[in-house]
This record gives C-alpha cells, structure tokens and sequence, in this order.
C-alpha cells in the first residue's frame, strides 16, 4: 500500500509507442494514463483526443484528420474511418508499440522488429458481445435508425475485419478473467490478466468508517449498466439508496424511483469518496469487463453487492468482500438485498482486498510482463 508509482520505469528504456482508441474519459484512458508514467518519453497516436486528456497526458498524444471539423463529428458514427486511421499509421523505428483498445486501435502494423503488445478492455462490444444492446439502444439520439442501419448491414465485414486485426499483435493482455474468455471465445487467441490501476488512495482513509448506512451506486446511467435493478429492488423494499451519476437512463429512473432513492447527479472526487465510505455497499448490477466503480467502493471498506458476471468475479469474494445475486432480475437482487443484513464484513480487509488493483500493482505487473516479453525476444525465445 501506498506505493511510489513513478519508480516503476523500465531502466534502460526501449523506444516505446502507445495506441489508443480514443480519449474522452473512462477505464481505458487510465490505463494509457499510466503507460504514460511508465513511457514518459513514448508518443501516444489515437484517433480524437480531448483538451483535458491532452493536458493530462503532457501533450504527448497525436492525432490525425479525425480530430478535425466536420471528420470529429463523424468519428463516433463511422467505425470504418478508425479502421482507416489505425490501419495507415507509420510505426517504424520502435522497439515496442503497446496498443490499448476495445475498438480497432489493436489494428496497427508493425515491422517485424518491433513488438506488438495489446491490452484488451474486450472484443470490440457492438461487433460481438453486445452487438444485440447496441442494436436495441444505440445512443445516437434521433439518429438511433440510421444507426442500426449501418451497424446491421456492415456487422458481416466489421466481424471479419476485427478477428483480422485481432491476431496482429504478438501478445494480447486481458483486464479481466472474464475479458481472457471472451478473446478466446471470439479472436480464439490467449491472452494475460493484468488488472487495470485504480485509484485506491483516494478512498482508503474511509476504510475505518464505522457511520455506515443506506446503499449506493455510481456510474453511467446506460442501459447495460442496469442501474433499473437497483432503483426498482430498492423501491420495492423501500431501501435507502444514493444514486451518483447522469447519463441516458437517468429520466427514466427518476420516474420508476420511490421515496428512499435519491438522485445526486455527477459529484466530486471528494463526495464521491465520501458517499462510498458512508454506504453499507454498494450495488453493482451491470456484466462488466472489469468494473473500476466496484473496486473504488471496496477501497473505502464498503462491500459490493454484484451480479456473479463479468469482472466482478475477479474481485467479489462472498461473504469477505460482498455478496453475489444470480440473474438480473429485480426478485434476485431483491434477495441478495434481504440477506445482506445477515453478513458481517471487515471493513478494513476489504479495502486491504482492493489494494491488490492499485495504480502501483498494475505498473508493477506491467513492468515485469514487459520485461519478460521483450527479455524473450532478445534472447530468441
């Protein structure tokens, strides 16, 4: 705990790049964000970058025709405009290109020098996993018909195209078991876990917390994250529940929430530490990759109530670090609910628990993954 991150370098350095999709803010830019601490030096080559990503990434990242009026515009819209920018990028001269993607950065060519390690936050979502949420609530708005319209009739080629792209790179790192499956399932390639930073530091000094009461969640409101599960289990129950966050569900859950559920919107870093170090858990009822919101609560000592899917395995220990439901129905969180009361949890070891997802155990493992690839190379193995 509380490791230096920025002693993790690799000494001497090999002349690095870094790929990624793009930067508007999530899970995956913090991956790249420390990348950029591990490869201060590395240029970072995306397809559209914000102003604030930009600053926080030192002015390290390149872009190219997509960041510029009328193509940023279309960025979103056209997948095969990425496919086009990533394809064409000249990547010569380096030692290690590390592309970060769960879109079509994986897709870069390298000469046969250089070596190709790709972290995967999942197969590309609205070509495989997800391709049916996508189809039923594609987050274009008005222009959600000529949406499904595109993505139906090119699904076929794009398909074929990522599992292509998908066997570029010489080695594949997953953020999840569940992420390690699903690239085997759909790419049929192996792959490593290495989990993603998280920021634990800025939750643990509510670990030792004992005012603890009602339950939260946070995050997007989005469709696949099921935030409807918790709002509906919890009305019914007539359960206290803190909902942090916007997004397009958000309406909607206003409208079915009962008298118990309050809606704070988007908060600070700082209330948001300190509304999950006053919970008693937090529900986490979407199938995710990985699920940094989850191990955010459970540094700040607060158990995580969670659908026994997707990355949550990883980190949900029954009974230690919170519970399981079994189906995403309301009658199933409903119960995990209802049992929760009877548990008692070690605030204190749970967030010990997150510490194992850390900012400094991530650059650690990706230090030694690294080392142990590019070692191998040398030497021929």
């Amino acid at each position: 705990m509380g490791e230096d991150t920025t002693k993790t370098k690799l000494t001497p350095q090999p002349k690095v790049a870094i790929v990624h999709d793009w930067f508007v803010g999530g899970g995956a830019e913090l991956v790249v964000e420390q990348l950029h601490v591990l490869f201060p030096e590395a240029p970072i080559y995306t397809s559209y970058c914000s102003r604030e990503w930009r600053k926080r990434l030192d002015g390290k990242v390149k872009t190219g025709i997509l960041q510029y009026w009328p193509l940023s515009a279309l960025r979103k819209y056209l997948p095969p405009l990425r496919v086009w920018r990533f394809s064409h990028l000249k990547l010569k001269g380096y030692d290690l290109v590390i592309s970060s993607s769960g879109a079509e950065a994986k897709a870069i060519k390298v000469p046969a020098t250089t070596v190709h390690i790709n972290y995967c936050h999942a197969p590309t979502h609205y070509y495989w996993s997800r391709y049916g949420e996508y189809m039923a609530h594609p987050g274009f708005g008005i222009f959600n018909p000529l949406a499904r319209f595109g993505l139906r009739t090119l699904v076929g080629p794009l398909r074929r195209w990522d599992y292509k792209a998908a066997q570029r790179p010489d080695y594949m790192l997953a953020n999840s078991n569940y992420i390690k499956d699903q690239i085997q399932k759909y790419y049929d390639r192996s792959a490593v876990v290495v989990h993603p930073p998280v920021h634990t530091e800025r939750f643990r000094k509510w670990a030792n917390n004992n005012q603890r009461g009602g339950l939260v969640i946070a995050g997007r409101q989005t469709p696949y994250k099921r935030f409807d599960l918790a709002v509906a289990a919890c009305t019914k129950l007539r359960a206290p529940l803190t909902v942090i966050g916007n997004g397009p569900e958000h309406r909607r859950l206003r409208r079915m929430a009962g008298p118990t559920v309050t809606f704070l919107g988007k908060v600070s870093d700082e209330i948001l530490a300190e509304e999950f170090g006053r919970a008693q858990a937090l529900i986490f009822p979407g199938l995710d990759d990985f699920g940094i919101t989850a191990v955010e609560a459970m540094a700040a000592g607060t158990p995580v109530i969670a659908y026994k899917a997707g990355g949550a395995l990883d980190y949900v220990v029954p009974g230690k670090t919170g519970l399981f439901f079994e189906s995403q129905t309301v009658k199933s969180l409903a119960g995990a609910l209802q049992q929760f009361p009877k548990q008692r949890f070690d605030s204190r070891a749970i967030s010990v628990a997150a510490e194992s997802f850390s900012v400094a155990r991530f650059n650690k493992n990706m230090n030694l993954i690294i080392k142990k690839i590019l070692q191998g190379r040398s030497s021929g193995k």
